[in-house]
């Protein structure tokens, strides 16, 4: 009985400690790592939700870009931090498909973290310098076969969504496009500005300011349903049934975080999400919101992982 009773008053003990914790939390600077090039997607909104935060907990958050193997050298940074809600990533569905793309990896993408909020789906978009003579899907389709090489497409790397968005194409349209791999969104988008590539799958986000500037022009989304940021753009689908693909993004913390710092956390970053000034910065950046919490996206993380081990197994993407 005695020792039975000393475990409750352990346990109980402990609980007051962890809400004590997360009811002072923080007191210190916030470490938000971004494993993605500067002018990326994730870099931008990253961005804007760390000044969110950083108003809303009044302390500040710094951004940390660690970029490197396909947001590998970011996401092992964040898992072997301590687990005290002073390291948080804001990553994509990269690491779902890095879990079956890279045979071995320093960390456990399912194990190694806590998926505390996913905050936007983004479309990729269908893009295509402006001297390429194709105005639609179909006209880029007949180009490509009409052209003995046929057209080239750049990515953000060997295995990225961007990349298995093109082998999807080449395989439901039996036509030849051929991979260039670039390390990352921000590369891709200067090589495709540049006319180093002929088109290629890439974040709404990033690509937004160079379709309205007209330095690049998009042909469709990738996402089963049309864009509300781009409602005028048919989707791939459309054209070739099945085809769907997206970028995600949401916030993870090391495993082991306390549970009343991950809902605290939880709370302010869905909070940031639907201020006005985010929601508007957002639709300018081609983002949708979405909302899930910790119940619900750790196993959506999960069904992704597995989603993406089929597209990377049929594309035979192998990291570089």
């Amino acid at each position: 009985m005695r020792s039975a009773v000393t475990l409750c008053f352990t346990i109980a003990t402990c609980a007051t400690i962890a809400n004590a914790h997360a009811q002072s939390y923080p007191i210190k600077p916030i470490r938000l790592i971004v494993p993605f090039a500067v002018g990326g997607g994730a870099d931008i909104l990253g961005r804007h939700f760390g000044q969110k935060l950083g108003e809303q907990l009044g302390r500040t958050v710094v951004v940390e870009t660690r970029t490197g193997a396909g947001g590998n050298i970011g996401a092992e940074l964040t898992a072997k931090a301590p687990p005290d809600g002073y390291t948080i990533m804001l990553t994509t569905n990269s690491m779902a498909v890095n879990t079956t793309l890279y045979p071995k990896l320093a960390y456990n993408p399912l194990n190694d973290f806590i998926a505390v909020a996913l905050v936007a789906t983004v479309p990729l978009v269908l893009v295509v310098h402006p001297l390429v003579p194709a105005k639609s899907v179909k006209e880029l389709v007949a180009l490509a076969k009409k052209r003995p090489d046929g057209l080239n497409f750049g990515s953000n790397g060997s295995g990225t969504t961007s990349h298995l968005s093109g082998v999807l194409l080449g395989d439901l349209a039996k036509v030849k496009i051929t991979h260039i791999p670039y390390k990352g969104a921000g590369a891709v988008m200067t090589a495709l500005l540049g006319g180093e590539v002929d088109m290629g799958f890439v974040g709404a986000i990033g690509a937004t300011p160079h379709l309205k500037s007209g330095r690049l022009r998009a042909l469709a989304v990738t996402t089963a349903q049309r864009s509300t940021a781009m409602p005028d753009l048919p989707t791939m689908a459309s054209f070739y049934p099945g085809f769907e693909t997206d970028a995600w993004y949401g916030f993870f913390v090391p495993a082991g975080t306390p549970s009343p710092i991950v809902n605290r956390l939880n709370e302010e970053i869905q909070k940031a999400q639907r201020a006005p000034d985010m929601r508007a910065a957002m639709a300018r950046d081609g983002a949708e919101p979405t909302s899930m919490g910790p119940n619900e996206f750790p196993a959506f993380f999960r069904r992704e992982v597995e989603k993406y081990a089929k597209l990377v197994k049929l594309s035979g993407a192998k990291p570089e």
